[in-house]
């Protein structure tokens, strides 16, 4: 559910007073644990470290992400992969085929010079 429009977007006031009157250059990585916090205007151009549970997340704020929240650029699940046994079989075919073509090139580079 959105925000009322009455209230206008929440942006944390202690980030805005980190991020005032400084330029983005001079400032470093500003560290913070409001994930909650909408991105404003003036937040483009800063890097900020977003806490997701572990470690600070590196993000940078462009322009189209004013209006988006903090948490939503740093993912605190880590994606692996879908596994299973069908899987196992695909990456199996892939590497000998991989293989194959290994081959096969040297062999055909090797008998050129052979011939000389």
């Amino acid at each position: 559910m959105t925000r009322s429009l009455k209230k206008g977007p929440y942006v944390e006031e202690r980030l805005i007073k980190k991020i005032a009157g400084k330029k983005p250059q001079e400032t470093g990585l500003i560290k913070t644990w409001y994930r909650r916090s909408q991105i404003s205007p003036e937040m483009v151009g800063f890097k900020f470290g977003v806490y997701n549970g572990r470690e600070h997340v590196e993000v940078l704020v462009a322009e189209e992400m004013v209006g988006h929240r903090l948490g939503e650029f740093s993912p605190t699940r880590k994606f692996i992969r879908h596994g299973g046994k069908m899987q196992k079989e695909l990456e199996l075919k892939k590497k000998e085929a991989e293989i194959s073509a290994a081959k096969s090139a040297k062999a055909d580079t090797a008998a050129p010079a052979a011939k000389k």
